[in-house]
């Protein structure tokens, strides 16, 4: 018995449908498998992380207040440093109004 073209073309069919379904069922097997695996977050967790945001917006703050600080004072520093080199600073004993 000779098998038809027909016959062929079907078997051809069912073989590649199979094949098909037989590696999407192990692919979707395989997101189950992992899925379990996978820790879960935590209510806790995002409570924690919550917290660590605000410590670390109020330390990033802080630092930026420091940096101002430390750049005004550099700058009365520059500015005192001019002032003494033109000589425009009083003397100590003239600020006392005690004269020799």
């Amino acid at each position: 018995m000779a098998a038809s073209p027909e016959d062929i073309g079907a078997l051809i069919a069912v073989v590649f449908a199979g094949t098909s379904v037989l590696v999407l069922v192990k692919a979707w097997a395989k997101k189950i498998e992992n899925q379990s695996r996978v820790p879960t977050a935590r209510v806790e967790s995002a409570e924690r992380m919550e917290r660590m945001e605000r410590a670390i917006d109020s330390v990033a703050i802080e630092i930026e207040r420091i940096s101002e600080n430390q750049r005004f004072l550099t700058k009365l520093l520059a500015e005192r440093g001019e002032h003494a080199a033109a000589g425009a600073l009083p003397r100590p004993d003239a600020t006392r109004g005690n004269s020799p």
